[in-house]
């Protein structure tokens, strides 16, 4: 890459244009010597309400209002802004709004100062505190603290060693890397007087950062200030005081749990008739192929399940395995419902039972999401999956089991015994469907059951999931039971350590979250499920009938 040109002449100064050149991607190089040689170092650009840009400051004395989208990088007055700190299009015209936050916000998501688009971020002195006193510890909170630490540390620096924060122009949060946040963080440096109604103690974090946002709407009256908390009561609270609150939305992969992607889509009745003309079929190794082209490609995922069941007819139950263009390729299942295809003496129920195994079986989806409510046979098929490939076609070597350790109730206290005896009262479930699994061979007697126990439980180790930083699965067949309790940040954590041959089974129910400001649009499995989707390697199937029992089917339906 060539050099920027030297100083014409003593005293001149490279123009940030050039020293960014070095520093941006080499598909930006072209953009970035037209931009600097549309636009002078020195010339400062003007803003505008429909498309607001940053802009140079124009002198190093007048301070910037508060309100302004505008800023100089501090040491350098006059000088134009790099082209990396540049801000998109927001999507409002009006000013821009400020956002309050709480400090539960920060610990449930340390980026979260940069999630607000072209928004500025206000920060009362009390979050701070709150957040000094949560820095200690190996929990997630904690990190999650030191990190938002670190991140405020970075942002403050930009005031300079021996400069202090001015207060009224803010900081701008681009000025870290992050380009997708395109307004300023506010601390705040200074008392601001505040009257909250008697029954409210003064001296609470919560009323004091009740008492900021009222203050700041009647400094700011032409300005939206808006508090945002994880914390319902402090939301109800902050209404019941006439003032704005929001729930913090960006953690969330989907609005409503109803959208979530589910593996498998009904065909209309009259599919063959709108794509049968130009379709096209061939059998091999006795799995039949169709390639269709219509108006149901687009809609259509590798990987996903297709079915048509019309009465009269031959049913359809296939996979999607090529898309290319305007044309798919549909590929027959196979009927693991039948006697003959039984994983380790395990036959599907229904269809989307069968539909899962098929997924649990290919050697070629290496991350498989299943959910479902309970009963629906999750964790039986994985089981009888992996002993499957591990025991009879020696595919992985071993079988990891993993799940968040969340209680339902209180606590119950320090468990005895290492890492696996700690394990073993959270892995009821595997206990249970060991058992059943136990029962399929009936003719191998009680010794021989006693010895497959044996045997099925020396491929079987349970691990933790507070030790699983930095390990590496090879040949491994992972099942993290539980998933709906995990963050996305823990469970990209945990898909990260899959090594060569690892194949990764995610079993969880949405509607049994128990860990807290966990929801069914935030959980880390539907943060999984909507970004796999569409993988050539990986696969997902929503279980929708449960066949543990009548009772336990009912129980869920109308409890």
């Amino acid at each position: 890459m060539p050099l920027p040109k030297p100083p014409a002449k003593k005293g001149d100064l490279l123009r940030s244009t050039d020293y960014e050149a070095q520093a941006a991607p080499r598909a930006e190089k072209r953009m970035l010597k037209t931009r600097a040689a549309e636009a002078p170092a020195q010339a400062a650009l003007e803003l505008h309400d429909d498309a607001p840009v940053l802009a140079a400051r124009p002198s190093a004395k007048a301070p910037a209002p508060a309100a302004a989208t505008s800023f100089a990088p501090l040491g350098a007055p006059g000088r134009a802004p790099a082209p990396s700190l540049r801000a998109r299009k927001p999507r409002s015209n009006g000013p821009a709004r400020l956002f309050v936050l709480d400090t539960n916000v920060l610990m449930h998501d340390p980026m979260s100062l940069f999630r607000f688009e072209e928004h500025d971020v206000f920060l009362p002195m009390i979050t701070l505190e709150e957040l000094d006193g949560h820095k200690r510890g190996m929990s997630e909170v904690a990190r999650s603290v030191r990190q938002v630490s670190r991140e405020l540390d970075a942002l403050a620096s930009l005031a300079g060693k021996d400069s202090k924060l001015d207060a009224h122009a803010g900081i701008p949060l681009a000025g870290t890397g992050h380009r997708e946040a395109g307004g300023k963080l506010y601390f705040q440096t200074t008392f601001l007087d505040f009257k909250l109604p008697p029954g409210l103690p003064q001296g609470k974090a919560d009323n004091q950062i009740l008492g900021v946002v009222q203050s700041l709407r009647e400094q700011q009256p032409d300005r939206d200030v808006v508090l945002v908390s994880k914390d319902i009561n402090m939301r109800v609270k902050a209404r019941a005081l006439g003032l704005p609150a929001e729930d913090y939305f960006n953690d969330k992969t989907l609005e409503d749990g109803d959208l979530l992607y589910t593996g498998v889509l009904p065909l209309p009745a009259d599919f063959w008739d709108r794509h049968g003309k130009t379709m096209e079929s061939w059998q091999q190794g006795g799995i039949t192929y169709y390639r269709i082209s219509g108006p149901l490609v687009p809609a259509l995922m590798i990987n996903q399940f297709v079915y048509l069941e019309v009465p009269g007819a031959a049913a359809l139950y296939a996979r999607v395995t090529e898309i290319t263009g305007k044309t798919a390729v549909l590929k027959t299942v196979r009927d693991y419902g039948h006697g003959k295809n039984a994983v380790w003496g395990v036959t599907a129920r229904n269809r989307e039972q069968n539909f899962a195994l098929n997924l649990l079986m290919d050697p070629e989806c290496d991350f498989i999401t299943l959910t479902g409510t309970a009963g629906t046979g999750k964790t039986l098929m994985t089981l009888a999956a992996g002993l499957s490939q591990v025991l009879d076609d020696r595919r992985y070597s071993e079988i990891i089991v993993t799940r968040v350790t969340v209680p339902v109730g209180d606590d119950i206290g320090f468990l005895p015994g290492n890492e696996e005896e700690k394990m073993g009262p959270w892995m009821g479930a595997l206990d249970d469907n060991l058992e059943v699994l136990a029962r399929t061979d009936a003719t191998a007697g009680e010794w021989g059951r006693a010895a497959t126990n044996d045997l099925v439980r020396s491929k079987i180790k349970i691990k933790s999931l507070n030790f699983m930083r930095g390990r590496t699965f090879l040949n491994k067949f992972v099942l993290i039971d539980e998933a709906q309790n995990l963050t996305p940040k823990q469970m990209k954590t945990l898909i990260t350590r899959a090594g060569p041959g690892t194949k990764i089974v995610c079993l969880g129910n949405l509607a049994q979250i128990d860990t807290p400001y966990l929801t069914e649009g935030s959980s880390g499995l539907t943060y999984a499920v909507d970004r796999f989707k569409g993988w050539p390697h990986g696969g997902h199937v929503t279980l929708a009938r449960g066949e543990r029992s009548r009772l336990a089917d009912y129980a869920s339906e109308v409890l």
